[in-house]
């Protein structure tokens, strides 16, 4: 790979590996609670397979990352990510609303981190 390539590799790669973690993790954490009925050792089980391949996921793309991403970057980058997933998996999967104050709490994190980038 050309160097003048590497760098725009390293920015934009470990961003889409953690959207796709994170898709992953959001399955594994809360997936299960479209399922109230099955039994808690079932779907730990179950989340724990989906969270391995998540882990090829993040992993690599922390890896990646961390040539150009300081690690609380690569952490805030993750964070934001996390809650984006979240709301979209929140509204669309489970079919719950999200309010106005838990926007107003994301943004406030997105606020956050935006300070994290600023050096």
């Amino acid at each position: 790979m050309p160097s003048s390539f590497a760098p725009a590799f390293a920015y934009v790669v470990p961003v889409l590996l953690l959207v796709a973690s994170n898709v992953f993790m959001t399955f594994a954490w809360y997936g299960h609670l479209k399922y109230a009925g099955k039994a808690l050792w079932i779907v730990v089980l179950v989340s724990w397979g989906i969270a391995f391949f998540e882990y090829w996921l993040a992993v690599p793309a922390n890896r990646i990352g961390h040539q150009v991403y300081s690690a609380a970057q690569l952490k805030t980058i993750q964070e934001v990510i996390t809650l984006t997933v979240f709301v979209v998996f929140s509204t669309f999967y489970l079919r719950e609303g999200i309010s106005i104050n838990t926007l107003l709490g994301f943004a406030l994190i997105l606020a956050g981190a935006a300070l994290v980038f600023r050096g």
